[in-house]
């Protein structure tokens, strides 16, 4: 089992939904319905938070928020994400770059880089809601 802490939380508070597919800790969901939640598919615009641990499907999982929240995340197979770029979802709850002004246009920025990583290593963001 996967568990996931942000790196730092900034007081904020994680919140329970259930998982509409199998999540694994550490990966970024996004809604997936009501009150559900899923692993985030590249540049997705419903991005919820991180998830906390494991959750099979139909099972609860706990997510942290995106907002003021410092999360650490797996860089997209292939990629690199540098401190600065802004942070958008890649494929299956990970993390990708992408230009700030064109990813916030599109609403699928989530954050900024504060280190830089490669895949398959682990890059650090502040959450935007």
């Amino acid at each position: 089992m996967a568990d996931y802490t942000p790196v730092y939380t900034n007081g904020n508070k994680p919140m329970t939904k259930t998982a509409s597919a199998a999540i694994t800790g550490g990966q970024i969901v996004a809604a997936s319905g009501v009150s559900t939640v899923a692993p985030a598919g590249a540049a997705s615009t419903a991005v919820v938070g991180v998830a906390a641990h494991d959750a099979a499907n139909g099972a609860r999982v706990t997510v942290w928020p995106l907002t003021n929240v410092e999360h650490e995340v797996t860089v997209v197979a292939a990629g690199t994400v540098t401190a600065g770029d802004g942070v958008v979802t890649g494929a299956s709850g990970t993390a990708a770059t992408a230009a700030v002004a064109t990813a916030a246009a599109a609403g699928t920025l989530i954050g900024t880089a504060t280190t830089t990583a490669t895949a398959p290593n682990k890059v650090r963001f502040i959450g935007r809601g």
